[in-house]
């Protein structure tokens, strides 16, 4: 059985770098904490994940197509062109980058979307042809999950996979409904807004009756507590927006087939590759 292992580049960078103890360096004096935990890490998620093809998927320096739809969207972000190259997550990036190659792994940056539509093309397209693990902490992927995708969130021993069941248990709604859920709630993390006074258990109850958010505000005068029915109404062009934002769908062309990214982990360890590379 073929599993493919789709891999949140830029999210594990930040995760790592961020999330380091303490700034690395080597005995040249340069900073390889980002580039030490990164591997580390994916290293971890491969052998946990066990896949037979994978790839790495980062975000390119490009206008993002969303901001034309909401000029709002991830203005809370850092400027890193700004910031100084020891707080800089990306000044690791080429190292990272020789980390992957080191490995056998194909790895390539976004030019016409974002990471999430990448993802999402290979998820929606190649579903039939093989198991598909997506790794990232961005609750957008929670959409994708089938019972043939799931999504795998690195944490160390609290490692998490997430299935159907899980977004049902965590949410009380179905994967399919996540993008319709979280239109409704908003995403501080993209600085998207959500409908006034609509919290995620309200959220859970309207898509439990309604179904989805297109037919609860096709049907929104039939909702019976007047403060909800007032939101909805009042913030309907708001989460028509949202949905937009938020909904993955194939639209990307993908860099590599399915063959391209075939995998085969040789047990390398973490130093064996920064010691490859020129690290250590």
């Amino acid at each position: 059985m073929n599993r493919l292992l789709l891999v949140d580049g830029s999210n594990l960078l930040f995760q790592m770098f961020y999330g380091m103890p303490a700034r690395i360096t080597n005995r040249q004096g340069k900073a390889i904490h980002a580039t030490l935990g990164f591997t580390g890490a994916l290293l971890k998620i491969i052998r946990q994940a066990v896949p037979t093809h994978m790839a790495v998927f980062f975000d390119g320096e490009h206008e993002n197509d969303r901001s034309r739809i909401d000029p709002d969207y991830k203005t809370n972000r850092i400027d890193y062109s700004e910031v100084p190259e020891e707080e800089n997550p990306f000044s690791q990036l080429d190292d990272v980058y020789a980390a992957l190659d080191f490995l056998g792994i194909r790895h390539a940056e976004t030019t016409v979307c974002e990471t999430d539509d990448l993802i999402a093309g290979y998820a929606l397209t190649l579903e039939g042809e093989t198991e598909i693990v997506i790794s990232s902490w961005d609750s957008d992927f929670f959409q994708l999950i089938t019972d043939r995708t799931s999504v795998l969130r690195y944490r160390g021993a609290k490692t998490a996979l997430c299935t159907p069941a899980y977004i049902t248990e965590k949410f009380g709604i179905s994967p399919a409904q996540y993008a319709d859920f979280k239109s409704l709630t908003g995403d501080a993390a993209d600085h998207i807004r959500g409908a006034d006074r609509i919290g995620p258990k309200t959220a859970s109850a309207l898509l439990f009756e309604f179904g989805s958010l297109k037919n609860l505000l096709a049907h929104a005068d039939q909702i019976q507590k007047p403060s909800v029915r007032a939101a909805i109404l009042q913030n309907r062009q708001r989460l028509e927006t949202n949905y937009r934002l938020i909904k993955l769908e194939h639209t990307a062309p993908l860099p590599f087939a399915l063959p391209e990214l075939a995998y085969n982990d040789t047990g390398l360890t973490t130093n064996e590759v920064l010691k490859g590379i020129g690290l250590k």
